[in-house]
């Protein structure tokens, strides 16, 4: 497990379990070129101006937040070795392996990110030091040939200044309008299969719209689907193999260039 750390660019003020440092979603990365890494671990103590990104599998991570909050996304019920209840938890409903039927009772905020009979899921949940809202897309149905309205939800979580975007089972690239509502991601999770959501082209083509600072390939079954994805993409990012599961992250700490974060999941 590791921890990104840089040189302090920008000064952020302290975040306590009530208050979020306001999040920047469109704010530029820094000019720092380089990037360390030192060890971190789940649970371990956080700065007050970082967020800490654990790989648990397939399209689950942890969010964890200084003052302690933890966010589960595409949360299927099993989050591993980590005996924790989230606060919050997000759920896409594309297969059984990025949603439950019946998730924890002691968590307090459950998320489907699906539309049900009283609409698009819609979503702007404050939680003191974090900010979950999102935004849908459509899907394919599971015979491929028609389409599912706003099945899929792209969440985004403003934390410590960073916006932290999951783009969950994503099917399309995102119309103009969706890419306003999203806005500037300063790390996004992608899902890197290279057919099941979308192609390695198609892919690409939103990673290289949205231009974050650090992204982080998930939702791979084989190491030939990620070399693809990162094959694809080299030249116009730089590629960092952490050899971990977990980053902490700060607004100061994003690489000057778009950076692809490979983490490895825990199962």
């Amino acid at each position: 497990m590791l921890k990104l750390l840089l040189p302090t660019l920008l000064l952020a003020l302290p975040a306590t379990a009530q208050d979020r440092i306001p999040s920047h979603c469109i704010a530029l990365a820094g000019t720092t070129p380089g990037v360390q890494v030192y060890r971190a671990a789940f649970g371990d103590p956080l700065e007050p101006d970082h967020v800490r990104l654990t790989y648990v599998d397939h399209a689950t991570f942890l969010i964890e937040t200084p003052g302690g909050l933890v966010a589960a996304t595409d949360y299927t019920g099993n989050l591993g070795g980590h005996a924790v209840i989230p606060d919050v938890v997000t759920m896409n409903n594309a297969h059984a392996t990025h949603w439950t039927a019946t998730p924890d009772p002691k968590i307090p905020h459950v998320l489907p990110g699906w539309a049900d009979a009283d609409g698009p899921a819609d979503y702007n949940l404050d939680l003191g030091e974090m900010l979950v809202r999102n935004v849908t897309t459509d899907q394919r149905d599971r015979f491929g040939a028609g389409v599912r309205p706003n099945n899929n939800s792209i969440f985004i979580f403003e934390v410590a200044g960073l916006c932290v975007g999951h783009l969950g089972h994503l099917h399309q690239v995102p119309s103009p309008e969706q890419y306003a509502m999203i806005g500037r991601l300063d790390v996004v999770m992608v899902p890197v299969d290279g057919g099941y959501t979308m192609s390695t082209e198609a892919m690409a083509e939103v990673v290289t719209r949205l231009r974050s600072s650090v992204v982080i390939p998930m939702h791979w079954f084989s190491g030939a689907s990620l070399e693809t994805f990162l094959s694809r993409m080299e030249g116009s990012f730089d590629v960092v193999r952490t050899e971990t599961s977990s980053l902490d992250l700060s607004l100061s700490d994003l690489p000057g260039r778009p950076t692809i974060m490979v983490l490895n999941p825990e199962w």
